[in-house]
């Protein structure tokens, strides 16, 4: 089986005054299947360009990228659009719900995209919304939920087509300490079930529960080293109850 992630020297430069200003430069790191990644450095270090050109939101400048063996750095924008739906998966600090659709339609939506009928669509965003602990929500809309349930509709949206690979872009930046320790418990549940997690972070107290840590500075990877991950589902139980409140 070939590498999940495999970049050689992989850059990115932007054209700004009549300058070339690189944002990542020669990065080259190879990542296999089911694997939780951290990603951490400064602002303007690179590393949310690096998940970018990962997620296939951008292209690269230079340098090649492999995502499960498949070459992408000059695919058309609509072999993109197909490799995204079918292998990716996607979270962000913003959950980006519909404000007027319940969390089932929400999660539906890449489905709609991806031309699967509505009976199967409807399906699936139930299991998936299950598979998050919120089968119990799925007819509630965004402004019926807490922040982390909101986030936990966003995660069932990013898996419900069995991605390969969920990219995660400072999820838990707008949740407080207890709904981020939730999300990490659920990330690391997915990632022992097998789906690999790419984690964007400047929080180092998140970055812990990953099993790999890459850090970058000015565009370049600095450091890259194995970790023993923490236990987010211990860490969470651990918490004292004044917090719960």
């Amino acid at each position: 089986m070939p590498p999940l992630i495999e970049t050689d020297r992989l850059s990115r430069s932007y054209r700004l005054g009549g300058q070339d200003v690189p944002a990542l430069r020669e990065v080259s790191v190879t990542v296999p299947h089911g694997q939780f990644v951290a990603v951490m450095g400064p602002s303007g270090s690179g590393k949310s360009t690096f998940l970018n050109l990962i997620g296939c939101l951008d292209r690269p400048t230079g340098g090649s990228l492999r995502l499960d063996g498949e070459e992408v750095s000059r695919l058309a924008a609509d072999a993109l659009a197909d490799l995204r739906s079918r292998k990716l998966g996607f979270v962000f600090q913003g959950f980006h719900l519909l404000p007027r659709a319940d969390a089932r339609a929400n999660v539906e939506l890449p489905m709609i995209y991806a031309g699967i009928p509505r009976r199967e669509r409807r399906a699936r965003a139930e299991a998936a919304l299950a598979r998050v602990g919120l089968a119990d929500r799925m007819h509630h809309r965004p402004n019926e939920l807490s922040g982390g349930q909101q986030q936990r509709v966003a995660i069932a949206r990013a898996i419900v087509n069995d991605p390969v690979l969920l990219l995660a872009d400072e999820p838990t930046g707008a949740l407080d300490t207890r709904t981020s320790l939730d999300i990490m418990a659920l990330f690391q549940a997915l990632n022992r079930a097998g789906l690999a997690v790419l984690l964007v972070t400047h929080e180092p107290e998140m970055a812990r529960f990953a099993a790999r840590l890459l850090r970058f500075r000015d565009g370049r990877l600095v450091d890259d080293r194995a970790q023993e991950p923490a236990d987010a589902a211990a860490a969470l139980a651990a918490l004292p109850e004044v917090e719960a409140a």
